[in-house]
């Protein structure tokens, strides 16, 4: 093993010998490199005056070189901010600004000991790396029945996890805090477990409440009490849209410091909370009391982001930058928030209306992108193929009954037609 990696090994072992068990075989071989090219170049960027021929970019006229017909478009921007590489990282100064943003919208991290953020090219490498630090063959990835499918592909397909699935609501529509309870427990003789908290979820569109946002706490500190070695996920790619009564904080906030067994893990971004999908903009974040684990950690990620991407894209960093610096980020945000608000309200009432007779029911939501439809006759999947051949309309089919709506893609005005044309479409179905 490379002795890099040895010396990061035993910084978590000696800061936290719980967190060593957690990483999977590549978590504990992966290194960043100390002495490589990105290092030499850093060293030669500060003291390299006259002449730098270490980095792989070209340059012209003091600056990097680049091409007319890209930086007219983008003449908002110096090309220093645009075209060289961005550090592995990220840049130091949207790490910055993305930390101080977590605690102001996270009060319950206000004294909790937590890294700096690092950039991932957004949210699914987030989770990929999260995967290849602390999952192996085997090893128990829990999350709801109702969930995101790149999961499987990310922790099944990728790292051959466990998929250990439970049931997201209970009877009374509520979440499912002691299923999670029950199945974490079941893990015992492994010893190990990764969770996934993924809210608001998708496909719901459910953020759970404060009573069961301490359920679901209690349940992981129990499992680590009961000798489990736990690395929660919070998923928060939809983090601030809560339209409802329901948590508003992420519950990694209140993971942080719970339990030495426990490594909270907050993977989010720009790309949904912004408006930025195509930016690919997210965040790894890693929580631990000591501050060697935390920078142990860091460096293993770098390993990995090093090994797989080398370093995000440096002007889409730059553009969300600006935005969360601009003085009309806040205004703005709220005006779109707004909006969604509107929307999911107003599918909320609709349903309620009783104009739809009884041919669905449709499970709880209360924030993000999402709501479901759970049918009571026909199936999802030959729904979803009328909808679209007969009228056009798109939507997402999720097991035999659910039927996924993305409010978010569909103008407040438009709602009740869609709706309506959905509502026709099982009464084609069920007069068959």
């Amino acid at each position: 093993m490379n002795p890099l990696a040895e010396q990061l090994n035993e910084n978590l072992k000696s800061g936290n010998a719980h967190l060593f068990e957690m990483l999977s075989t590549l978590g504990k071989e992966i290194y960043f490199p100390k002495e490589g090219i990105l290092s030499q170049s850093a060293e030669a960027s500060s003291h390299a005056k006259k002449f730098n021929a270490t980095i792989g970019i070209a340059t012209e006229n003091g600056g990097p070189m680049h091409l007319a017909v890209i930086q007219d478009t983008l003449s908002a921007y110096k090309p220093q901010d645009l075209y060289p590489y961005a550090p592995p990282a990220g840049k130091p100064e949207l790490r910055t600004i993305w930390r101080e943003k977590m605690i102001r919208e996270n009060p319950s991290l206000n004294g909790k000991s937590f890294g700096n953020p690092i950039v991932t090219n957004a949210l699914t490498h987030g989770l990929s790396i999260v995967a290849d630090l602390f999952v192996d063959e085997g090893d128990a990835v829990i999350y709801p029945d109702k969930n995101w499918e790149n999961y499987e592909l990310t922790f099944g397909i990728r790292r051959h996890g466990s998929i250990v699935n439970y049931p997201l609501f209970t009877e009374d529509m509520k979440f499912n805090s002691e299923g999670l309870r029950e199945t974490l427990l079941a893990q015992k003789d492994k010893g190990k477990a990764v969770v996934i908290l993924n809210f608001p979820n998708n496909p719901t569109g459910y953020t759970p409440g404060a009573k069961e946002g301490e359920q679901i706490v209690a349940a992981i500190q129990e499992a680590a009490e009961a000798g489990i070695n736990v690395v929660v996920v919070t998923d928060d790619a939809y983090f601030g849209l809560f339209f409802e009564d329901s948590l508003s904080e992420s519950l990694y906030g209140k993971l942080a410091g719970l339990h030495p067994r426990i490594l909270p893990i907050k993977v989010d971004g720009a790309t949904k909370e912004e408006y930025v999908w195509g930016f690919r903009v997210g965040f790894i974040t890693f929580a631990a009391e000591n501050k060697e684990v935390l920078a142990a950690l860091e460096q293993k990620t770098l390993g990995i982001i090093r090994a797989t991407i080398s370093s995000g894209a440096h002007p889409s960093q730059t553009f969300v930058l600006q935005a969360l610096k601009s003085p009309d980020f806040e205004t703005q945000k709220e005006e779109k928030f707004q909006v969604m608000k509107g929307r999911a309200n107003k599918v909320k009432s609709l349903l309620d209306s009783g104009k739809y007779g009884d041919v669905w029911a449709y499970y709880p939501f209360n924030s993000g992108y999402f709501m479901c439809l759970k049918l009571r006759e026909v199936q999802a999947e030959e729904l979803r193929q009328h909808l679209l051949h007969e009228y056009g309309i798109g939507t997402i089919a999720l097991g035999e009954h659910d039927l996924r709506i993305a409010f978010s893609c569909i103008a407040e005005d438009n709602l009740e037609e869609l709706f309506d044309i959905i509502y026709k479409a099982v009464m084609d179905l069920q007069s068959k």
